[in-house]
């Protein structure tokens, strides 16, 4: 079952179980996805799904900040649920040595031997990550592997 899948059989348990806060977050959620589906006039990859939630997740981590500064705890509080609802449809993070197992094959397969090759590696790894780590990391790992050859 893919994630919006997922999130469409949450929806449906969230509307029996008359949880608003998870309803509300769900439609949300899903509502932004036929948008981005309409806008590119097709279903969206799973990574583009994924995409979408961690720009949802973004949203609600800038709206906590904005509530906690304007002392509306009860908006905080709402949009710390909202932040733990999407979180659970993430992709689990990858370990750091999973990260490091995973760029030394793709190194190995493209036959990287320096950083100038950095750009040849990250193409063949960031499709394979599939959001369990950020490009930031995965960049950092590839350069120190490639620099210590």
């Amino acid at each position: 079952m893919n994630t919006k899948e997922r999130l469409q059989q949450a929806l449906k348990e969230a509307l029996r179980a008359r949880d608003l806060r998870r309803k509300e977050t769900l439609r949300t959620a899903l509502a932004e996805i036929k948008h981005a589906e309409v806008e590119r006039g097709r279903p969206l990859k799973e990574d583009e799904v994924i995409a979408v939630l961690r720009k949802q997740i973004k949203m609600r981590r800038e709206t906590l900040d904005a509530a906690r500064q304007a002392g509306r705890a009860d908006r905080a509080q709402e949009a710390e649920e909202a932040i733990a609802i999407l979180e659970a449809f993430l992709p689990q993070p990858m370990s750091p040595e999973a990260l490091e197992a995973l760029a030394r094959q793709v190194i190995e397969e493209v036959g990287a031997q320096s950083p100038k090759d950095m750009g040849k590696v990250m193409r063949v790894l960031m499709p394979r990550l599939q959001g369990r780590a950020s490009g930031s990391e995965a960049s950092q790992v590839v350069r120190r592997l490639l620099q210590n050859g």
